[in-house]
C-alpha cells in the first residue's frame, strides 16, 4: 500500500468521524484529525481509532486544511471532510497508483453530493470534481477562508467517486445557510471591501436559482432539484442581505465579531 496520510478537519462530528476514518484506513497508513474545539465526542472517538489529534481554533477553510500538513508522516496527503467517504471503486483506483514514480502533483475525484440518501445528479452538484490527493511538497490548499481548493494544474482525474453526505435532510439543507454559511460569507465579503446595493440580495438570489435550476438542469432531478435550487437562492439572498445589513446598520456591525468566522 502507498504511504498516505489522511487528514480530516472537524467540529462536532461525532456522528461522522468513525465512518470517515474507517473509509480512509482502506488507503492510508496514518490519520490526522485537526479539530477546532468540538464539544461532543469527536476527539475521543478519533483517539480511540488511532488518529493523531491536533487542536486548532478554526482559521478558515484553506488555512485549516493546511494545519495538519507539517504533522503528517507522509508526503502524500488525502484530505476528506468528516461527512465524505471513498467508494469501493475509488479505493481500488488509489491502491493501484504508484506514487513513488508518478509525475503529477495531485489526483482529482468526482464527488457525489447527497441530501439524505438521495444523490443529486444535477444542479452543478455532480461530478463536482475535487483535487484531494496531493503531494504536500509540491502543492497545498489555497489559503483562503472559504471555498478553498488544492492549487495545481498538474493533476490526473481518477476513475471512481467520493461520496459527500452534504445534508441529512431537507430541513438541514435550509437550516445550514441561515445558521452559519451565509454569515461567514457576508463577513468575508465585508472584510474584502465588497459592498451590496439595495437590490443585490434579490438579484443574486434569483440568479442563483435560475442558474442551478435551468442552466445546470436541476429540473431533471425533480422535486429534489427544485428544492436544492431554492436553497441555493436562499443562501445567496441571505448572504447579500447580511452584507447590506453590515453597511446600513452600525449597531449590527458593532456587535458582530469579525475575528470569529462562524
Amino acid at each position: 500500500m502507498n504511504s498516505i496520510t489522511g487528514i480530516i478537519i472537524t467540529l462536532n462530528e461525532e456522528n461522522n468521524i468513525a465512518d470517515c476514518i474507517t473509509s480512509l484506513r482502506q488507503v492510508c497508513n496514518e490519520i490526522v484529525v485537526v479539530d477546532s474545539g468540538s464539544s461532543d465526542h469527536t476527539v475521543t472517538i478519533a483517539e480511540e481509532m488511532g488518529a493523531v489529534i491536533m487542536i486548532q481554533p478554526y482559521l478558515g477553510d484553506g488555512f485549516q486544511k493546511n494545519v495538519g500538513l507539517p504533522k503528517a508522516g507522509n508526503d502524500w496527503i488525502l484530505s476528506l471532510d468528516a461527512d465524505e467517504r471513498l467508494t469501493d471503486e475509488m479505493v481500488s483506483a488509489i491502491r493501484e497508483l504508484d506514487l513513488e514514480k508518478t509525475t503529477v502533483d495531485a489526483f482529482a475525484f468526482p464527488r457525489r453530493n447527497y441530501v439524505g440518501s438521495r444523490w443529486i445528479r444535477h444542479c452543478g452538484w455532480y461530478p463536482d470534481v475535487c483535487v484531494r490527493l496531493f503531494h504536500r511538497g509540491r502543492t497545498k490548499f489555497r489559503e483562503v477562508k472559504q471555498h478553498s481548493y488544492v492549487e495545481t494544474k498538474n493533476f490526473t482525474r481518477l476513475k471512481g467517486d467520493i461520496v459527500h453526505y452534504s445534508f441529512r435532510n431537507v430541513g438541514e439543507l435550509f437550516a445550514k445557510p441561515g445558521r452559519n454559511f451565509t454569515t461567514r460569507g457576508a463577513k468575508i465579503m465585508y472584510e474584502q471591501g465588497k459592498r451590496a446595493g439595495a437590490l443585490s440580495p434579490l438579484i443574486h438570489g434569483l440568479n442563483s436559482f435560475l442558474r442551478q435550476y435551468f442552466l445546470k438542469r436541476g429540473f431533471l432531478d425533480g422535486v429534489d432539484g427544485l428544492t436544492v435550487s431554492l436553497s441555493s437562492a436562499v443562501y445567496s439572498y441571505l448572504k447579500y442581505a447580511k452584507l447590506l445589513e453590515y453597511q446600513r446598520d452600525p449597531e449590527v456591525l458593532k456587535n458582530e465579531d469579525f475575528r470569529k468566522i462562524w
